[in-house]
């Protein structure tokens, strides 16, 4: 009896004859990539951005927490990157990281999701695993993803394997980073199960088997949920002990002593990032379709989202009191990556406050060390770039508006030179008697 197409998928598995194939270079698909080098695979990255392949054959990174040396091990490994999807019949399994945003509805757009799917159908080879890591709404690889795979005339579970696992990306996060992380795991069919068991399980040191993929995809917008929600809970909270007169970094600080029962969660000017300010929108739509109504998680996505204009009511406050209109004032940002120490401004909220205070007349710059040039987002570009933190420009500016705590920013120099300060990270907690007037915000 001939071997059966999963027999020969564990096969080379087995063997490490086998090369893991991943489209979407971006901080998902490429640390991804990289880890299958590291486990001793082959690995084949595809993107439609010649310039990631390009960078990347020649020992360049454009991540900023990927270094070229890394690049370049990877690459001795085992690992290379093209723009030719006509190669895709060289990979044992495709890992589909693509971005999954809203349109301008706030509504799920899965184009990119449904491009990649109809470029893999039409090379689409017997005995390949297909595995969709973007982050998306219960029923996306069943309703969406497998129709078009079929469209080959293969049979899933049988000719090839189809499965979800949800990216769990923290990026620049060393204690939870690659391998470490727990993999969920959600298969089509029995078989295809198995075969993504066999191959992410000699990447992962824990894999976590569900029954199918719409648990797996609903866990992903679970996990994102929960911070969604608890990060709306103190935004809320920051806003009422401000006006208590009481310091709500304290107060989280005193709470989180306690052994069981909190977890500690820290206000902020926004959400940003490709998941949790995007994530409950793909739940509440796919609620709708059933009738319902996501009411708490949607009230969340209101208080979070009003955060941005919280931030500049604050600012206009601080300024007032030194009789200083905001138009005309010099504002000078302090990061507009979305999160500590990366270069990632996806749905970063320093996007938004920038555009509302030039919308106020406000003289904008800013300083962020990994983002030199300010991107261009849904409101176009502003033809900005990052200056320099000198004492001339903190003197010059009239207030210095933290956004996002990078540690490679001298806060003691931004307290020692800059006339006020509004906080939106608590910053300037750790910089002793600041000549700076502080303002949280």
């Amino acid at each position: 009896m001939p071997e059966s197409q999963l027999d020969l998928f564990l096969r080379k598995v087995e063997s490490h004859d086998f090369t893991g194939g991943v489209i979407g270079l971006g901080y998902v698909g490429l640390p991804l990539a990289m880890l299958f080098t590291e486990a001793g695979f082959r690995a084949l990255g595809f993107d439609i951005d010649a310039r990631k392949p390009e960078m990347l054959a020649r020992g360049e990174s454009y991540i900023n927490y990927i270094s070229g040396e890394e690049i370049a091990t990877a690459t001795k490994k085992g690992f290379a990157s093209t723009t030719q999807f006509d190669r895709l019949p060289e990979a044992d399994s495709i890992s589909i990281c693509v971005p999954t945003p809203l349109d301008e509805h706030r509504e799920p757009d899965l184009k990119y999701v449904e491009q990649t799917a109809i470029e893999i159908s039409k090379h689409l080879r017997k005995g390949q695993l297909v595995i969709l890591e973007s982050t998306t709404y219960p029923g996306t690889t069943e309703e969406l993803v497998l129709p078009i795979l079929e469209r080959s005339g293969l049979t899933v579970g049988k000719d090839f394997f189809l499965a979800f696992s949800p990216e769990r990306e923290d990026p620049n996060n060393p204690q939870f980073s690659g391998r470490k992380i727990p993999k969920v795991l959600g298969g089509q069919t029995p078989a295809c199960l198995e075969a993504i068991k066999a191959f992410y399980g000699r990447i992962y040191e824990k894999i976590v088997p569900v029954s199918c993929p719409r648990v797996a995809e609903m866990s992903k917008l679970l996990e994102n949920i929960f911070r969604c929600v608890n990060i709306a809970l103190v935004n809320e909270l920051k806003v009422v002990t401000d006006a208590m007169g009481i310091n709500i970094w304290e107060v989280i600080e005193a709470a989180r002593t306690k052994p069981f029962g909190f977890s500690p969660f820290y206000p902020g000017p926004g959400l940003g990032g490709h998941c949790i300010p995007i994530d409950p929108f793909y739940l509440t739509w796919k609620a709708r379709r059933y009738g319902l109504n996501t009411r708490f998680i949607e009230l969340a996505g209101e208080v979070n989202t009003s955060m941005p204009e919280y931030v500049i009511h604050k600012l206009l406050l601080a300024l007032n009191e030194d009789r200083k209109p905001i138009s005309g004032s010099r504002i000078l940002i302090l990061g507009v990556a979305y999160k500590r120490d990366v270069d990632d401004v996806r749905e970063s909220p320093a996007l938004e406050i920038t555009h509302r205070l030039l919308r106020l007349g406000a003289d904008v710059s800013y300083h962020d060390p990994y983002v030199p040039d300010y991107p261009e987002g849904r409101k176009g570009a502003l033809g900005i770039h990052s200056v320099d933190l000198t004492p001339e420009v903190l003197q010059q500016s009239d207030a210095v508006l933290i956004i996002t705590d990078h540690r490679s920013v001298p806060y003691d120099q931004v307290g020692k030179y800059a006339k006020l300060v509004v906080d939106t990270r608590n910053a300037m907690a750790t910089v002793k008697s600041p000549q700076a007037r502080i303002v949280q915000a």
